[in-house]
């Protein structure tokens, strides 16, 4: 979870238009039944940007609970911000410059920025005390703390399969979790309040795409956690040496990028096709937690994130069906779908 505050928001948005700007040619073609094959090849593309972007999550996961050895949490924090300047700076230049920035809701980027804040900082700090791969198996419940508080604060309409797929997905967390038993670990309740800062941001994510660009979405989180980062980084503030400057840069730049792949592989391939590729996030985090800590999950772990993590593809699978059929019921009656 160590991306939210770049990645956070671009999936699936409905600025399409807006947005074109930063994409390749190949992702806004048309697709007509002699361009089957080139939607093939688009699908394909945006499969392997999100597997790419994955890959790039997974070492910032990595590298920023190889620096919290040494360095406090917020410390990262800001420089994943600093750093994540970079390759956002390239992203807003594809995107048509500073116009692409232009906002009408400040307040709700600052809400938003802050509660992203407060999931990267949240995640950094668990990490000091976590399994990399348990930590990031208890973050796959994000998607079903959306769906569940979708309808009491956004008024959306959750159907009963979503409902029990919530929670069949929670009993999925209480399985890893486990607690009231020896191997509960008190730090996964601060992933657990990750995970839910990061659902709240993502449903005013859903208001937001309304008006504002993804491009403004992760330009303005990333500069609003670095100014909220600031104060606590210099309070806690050790000078990193040029080697630990450099993996800084990893986190920081690392993130901006996977950020950008992950626009590209939703605006190249559905949502449904995209979204269970990053599950696969627990597996690079099973490889480098071994490969660095000589960390191995409890079967726990691995039952209980297979479930949530079916629970969340049933969810994202099931939305995009019920999207399909508002779309073909709006066409058919010549009306928009909300």
């Amino acid at each position: 979870m160590a991306d939210r505050f770049a990645n956070g928001g671009v999936r699936g948005s409905g600025n399409r238009d807006r947005d074109r700007a930063s994409l390749p040619d190949a992702a806004v073609m048309k697709v007509s039944p002699r361009s089957a094959p080139a939607a093939a090849d688009r699908i394909g593309f945006g499969i392997g940007s999100v597997v790419a972007a994955v890959s790039l999550f997974s070492i910032v996961d990595v590298t920023a609970k190889w620096l919290g050895q040494a360095y406090e949490p917020v410390q990262i924090v800001f420089f994943q911000a600093l750093f994540g300047l970079i390759p956002i700076a390239m992203f807003v230049w594809r995107s048509g410059g500073l116009s692409s920035l232009r906002t009408q809701r400040p307040f709700a980027h600052l809400l938003r920025g802050m509660l992203l804040f407060a999931t990267v900082l949240l995640f950094f700090t668990a990490l000091r005390g976590l399994p990399l791969a348990e930590a990031v198996a208890v973050t796959l419940t994000a998607p079903l703390f959306v769906t569940a508080l979708s309808s009491p604060l956004l008024g959306e309409a959750v159907g009963v399969r979503r409902w029990a797929a919530v929670m069949i997905g929670l009993v999925g967390a209480l399985i890893m979790v486990r607690p009231g038993t020896e191997a509960f670990r008190p730090e996964v309740l601060l992933v657990l309040t990750a995970a839910l800062m990061f659902a709240l941001a993502m449903l005013l994510t859903r208001r937001l795409t309304r008006t504002e660009t993804n491009v403004a979405l992760v330009t303005y989180t990333t500069v609003i956690a670095g100014l909220a980062s600031l104060p606590f980084a210099v309070l806690a503030w050790q000078a990193p040496s040029s080697g630990d400057l450099g993996l800084f840069a990893v986190v920081g730049i690392g993130g901006g990028s996977g950020a950008y792949l992950v626009v590209v592989a939703y605006r190249n391939a559905p949502a449904a096709v995209v979204a269970p590729f990053d599950y696969t996030k627990l597996i690079w985090a099973s490889i480098f937690g071994w490969m660095l800590w000589q960390e191995s999950p409890e079967p726990a772990v691995w039952i209980g994130a297979a479930i949530v993590a079916a629970a969340g593809v049933y969810i994202t699978r099931r939305e995009m069906a019920l999207g399909r059929r508002a779309r073909e019921a709006a066409a058919a009656s010549g009306t928009t779908p909300r």
